[in-house]
């Protein structure tokens, strides 16, 4: 049996990485030493668990860790919106899009709105205030897109090579 992963999310991973990616994915336990009781899961000590999620996020095969909240139950608001950006100024752009905490992800896609983000704020008037202060400093036109209609999909795909092998990956 190989000791690493064949170069899992683009960088040299082991198997415990990946089994470690699978456990989080979509489960985090809710007690007083929940990364103990992962660790134990996995037969690592609390602290080689850490280190490894620590290590996971630092090289960007994890982008984040923590929990999902329905915003809008809490008063806040998503939005997902885009932009027609001229190509030669795509990167100014995308920097100017992105230096704003509101500003939850940002995609490039072959389009004619070439630029799509999600805007994340505590309140509807900050999302509001975002999508004006983008078109203030872009001069460009934000394409909004509220949601109508929330949708639950469950997609998990596994981490660990001979599950990914059973699915033809």
């Amino acid at each position: 049996m190989p000791t690493h992963e064949p170069r899992l999310y683009g960088v040299d991973t082991d198997p415990i990485d990946a089994r470690l990616i699978d456990r989080l994915h979509g489960g985090f336990p809710l007690d007083d030493r929940p990364f103990a009781s992962v660790a134990a899961e996995l037969g690592l000590k609390e602290d080689e668990l850490i280190e490894r999620l620590q290590r996971l996020l630092a090289i960007g095969v994890l982008t984040r860790f923590g929990p999902l909240f329905q915003i809008e139950r809490a008063g806040g608001r998503f939005m997902l919106a885009a932009l027609r950006v001229p190509e030669q100024r795509f990167e100014e752009v995308a920097a100017q899009v992105n230096a704003l905490p509101e500003v939850a992800h940002n995609y490039r896609r072959e389009h004619a709105f070439n630029m799509w983000f999600v805007l994340a704020a505590e309140s509807p008037s900050k999302v509001d205030a975002a999508i004006k202060r983008i078109e203030r400093e872009t001069g460009l036109q934000v394409y909004a897109f509220p949601k109508e209609r929330e949708y639950f999909v469950e997609l998990r795909l596994s981490a660990q090579r001979d599950q990914r092998s059973h699915h033809g990956t």
